[in-house]
């Protein structure tokens, strides 16, 4: 039986304990735990200074940032976007109504390509929901363009675009908004979390209604809104956070850095190289497993690896056009999505996060070269 301390695909970055409990016992003596408290605000403030963004809007979690992304935009009808994402993606569409149509991703970074969006817009066509997945930026300006001449709207799946740039400008610029999760598998997390990007005062107080129930004052409910706000304890230990993200992005670099060092003599084993102009934060770090060239399969490896007691993991794997009820979808052809299909049947990420050790990132190394075949 293999003894060996598991190596996850990601493991939370935690700040010191000890400088936490200084702000709970703050929080402890105000009575203050939710609704817009003075650690909710600060971190929102924050976060848009650190960012680079007009506003932001804090959530309890992603995936209802996205629900209310829709919402605040008063998006119906069809929404052009990805398959190769997280299922909750697509999952915000459906609970809001809306019918999703999946285009295919292009095959260098893996993101949704813009050529084949235009293609796809009929007059039902509402919005496009693009995914930067991995953090690497779609072609936000070629999507911009396609926006402006169809006059849909454009709602980024940020999840994994904490801080990214596209020369000294933030991702999250783009679009008409952008949305953010903090989960505790990203690179910044507020244990649970999210948050949507707006560009507007205007947008965010919308924003800002709906997730507190659509309530305006004591006694007016404008919209049929829901409870999505952060409470005090998650926005204290993101301000906490944000002392500590560069340097939990430097220590992903490096990581990355030394597993493209050590796999790129490696026969039918590929990865996606930085972006030219993009500040990358290193969220992921997906290998691509071309069986026919490297002799055994990407499962075959999986499998292997986890029998080392090492968890990769196959993002995104099955695709969401394989999911009920996605699959009975026109869009959800496999002749629609040939880049998708071989891409979800090849990707592998392998662990990645700050502090895992140069011991293991080589012991991973060298099993991918081992297992070669």
């Amino acid at each position: 039986m293999n003894k060996q301390k598991p190596i996850y695909v990601t493991q939370p970055s935690l700040p010191p304990l000890s400088k936490f409990v200084k702000d709970l016992e703050k929080i402890w003596d105000s009575k203050y735990l939710t609704n817009n408290g003075p650690y909710h605000k600060e971190l929102e403030e924050e976060l848009a200074k650190y960012l680079g963004v007009k506003y932001v809007s804090l959530f309890s979690n992603g995936t209802l940032a996205l629900l209310i992304a829709l919402k605040a935009l008063d998006i119906k009808g069809e929404v052009i976007t990805t398959p190769f994402s997280f299922v909750a993606t697509t999952h915000s569409l459906w609970w809001n109504n809306i019918k999703p149509v999946f285009v295919d991703i292009e095959p260098n970074h893996l993101n949704i390509d813009a050529k084949l969006v235009e293609k796809a817009i009929t007059k039902k066509t509402t919005a496009i929901m693009p995914v930067h997945v991995y953090g690497n930026p779609c072609d936000v300006k070629e999507l911009e363009k396609i926006s402006k001449k169809h006059n849909i709207k454009v709602i980024y799946d940020a999840a994994h675009a904490f801080n990214v740039k596209i020369g000294n400008n933030s991702v999250l610029n783009y679009g008409d908004l952008s949305v953010l999760s903090f989960h505790a598998t990203k690179v910044y997390n507020t244990i649970e979390g999210g948050a949507i990007i707006s560009h507007t005062k205007k947008m965010k107080e919308k924003i800002d209604m709906l997730k507190n129930f659509g309530i305006t004052s004591e006694t007016t409910v404008e919209e049929v809104g829901i409870n999505a706000k952060m409470n005090e304890l998650q926005s204290a230990y993101g301000l906490l956070q944000l002392n500590y993200v560069d340097k939990y992005i430097e220590s992903r670099r490096k990581v990355v850095e030394r597993y493209r060092k050590g796999l790129k003599d490696i026969d039918g084993i590929t990865y996606l190289d930085d972006i030219k102009g993009v500040k990358h934060n290193y969220a992921y770090f997906p290998i691509l497993i071309d069986k026919d060239i490297y002799g055994i399969s990407r499962d075959e490896v999986y499998d292997r690896l986890r029998e080392e007691n090492i968890y990769g993991r196959r993002y995104f794997y099955p695709l969401i056009s394989k999911f009920e009820p996605y699959k009975r979808l026109r869009s959800s052809k496999k002749s629609n999505l040939p880049i998708s299909e071989i891409k979800a049947e090849e990707v592998l990420c392998l662990p990645l996060y700050d502090g895992l050790e140069v011991r293991n990132i080589d012991k991973i190394i060298d099993l991918v070269d081992f297992l070669h075949g």
